[in-house]
């Protein structure tokens, strides 16, 4: 995908410029998503060092249990942690941005004039509006494996260490143990990413395949909204699984959320129980952490609505609907049986399956 962005590139004024760039103000996106993340509470130089090391430990303490468990390797790059502030988040989930939009960005832009008044005010607007999202979810993340990392950073894990560093001076954690029961969450989806080799151009295939069905023409847009009235009004589709927007979707558009919703939900499924199943040994607090998260998460009125609109609510269902699938799918096939899910696209489950793991174990595992 860094690649294929990298060849985007179009001359302009005897310059070179992504077609990400004329879609949005990527400068101004910065700017508003750290004065929308603010800085956290202050963390002592020591503090940060420290974190710093324990994360260096704890990635490499996590890969080893990781593997052990799953079956499953990394890959040949070493896993590396990144202790970082909300700002460097900020600007690296940006960075990923730019390479996933880049295909549909020069569709949109194409022709256009980059000095117009139009452009410059949907450059500016755009910017604002994704550095702003950015920013608020800066504020609450603690990990991330980011599938976007350009080649040079492969292994690279995100920690956010404001967040991490509040979260254990609110509910006294103890910050090693902590650590590595984070470490393991995200070292999982390292594995699932770098030890699965296909799966990261499959998630990039089906992101590609989702902007090229973008259609903004104002006549297919108006049809679609038309469409979507008439669906909710006599309760048609399956909306409901897949969420509102996808009344506004193609059907194409539509097939490809659903398959990207139930790979993720079998991702952040595995995730969990992968870490659920390995934290009790090493991580004595581990269930105290978890309850404690769990209450983190339930938030309430406006912030909840905005939690919405961002996919915080449907991340949490993920964790606990695929921690189910995988669970049932394990108990059903064992580990080794229910690896089988790596081996091709074909082998990975549908939403359906997801709610009815025994339907997949018959059909993939044999079970």
């Amino acid at each position: 995908a860094t690649r294929g962005w990298q060849a985007a590139r179009i001359r302009d004024n005897e310059r070179m410029m992504f077609a990400a760039d004329r879609l949005a103000d990527w400068d101004l996106a910065q700017r508003a998503g750290a004065l929308a993340a603010g800085r956290g509470d202050p963390v002592p130089a020591y503090e940060r060092a420290r974190m710093a090391d324990d994360f260096t430990w704890a990635v490499t303490e996590a890969e080893g249990l990781v593997r052990e468990f799953t079956g499953l390797a990394a890959g040949r790059v070493a896993t590396r942690a990144w202790t970082m502030s909300r700002a460097d988040w900020v600007r690296s989930n940006l960075r990923g941005f730019q390479i996933a939009i880049e295909p549909v960005a020069a569709r949109l832009t194409k022709g256009e004039r980059e000095d117009g008044p139009a452009a410059a005010a949907r450059r500016a607007v755009l910017g604002a509006q994704i550095g702003g999202l950015l920013g608020y979810v800066a504020r609450r993340v603690l990990g991330q494996y980011d599938l976007f990392l350009p080649p040079d950073d492969e292994g690279l894990l995100y920690f956010v260490g404001p967040n991490i560093a509040d979260v254990e001076r609110k509910y006294g954690f103890p910050g090693r143990e902590f650590r590595l029961w984070i470490a393991l969450h995200e070292v999982t989806h390292r594995v699932q990413l770098g030890g699965v080799r296909w799966l990261a151009g499959y998630i990039q295939e089906l992101l590609r395949g989702y902007l090229d069905g973008l259609d903004l023409e104002p006549g297919a847009f108006a049809g679609r909204i038309a469409r979507a009235l008439e669906e909710a009004r006599h309760d048609g589709g399956d909306w409901r699984d897949v969420g509102w927007i996808s009344l506004l979707m193609t059907a194409d558009q539509r097939e490809v959320v659903r398959k990207v919703q139930a790979l993720m939900t079998l991702l952040e499924g595995h995730a969990s129980f992968v870490m659920n199943r390995v934290a009790p040994a090493h991580v004595p607090q581990a269930a105290l952490f978890d309850r404690r998260l769990n209450e983190r998460r339930q938030a309430r009125g406006i912030d909840r609505a905005f939690r919405r609109l961002v996919g915080f609510e449907a991340k949490v269902r993920q964790y606990a609907a695929g921690e189910r699938f995988v669970t049932a799918a394990v108990e059903r096939a064992g580990m080794e049986g229910f690896n089988v899910v790596w081996s091709s696209p074909a082998n990975l489950p549908t939403l359906e399956e997801i709610a009815r793991p025994e339907d997949w174990t018959r059909r993939v595992a044999g079970a």
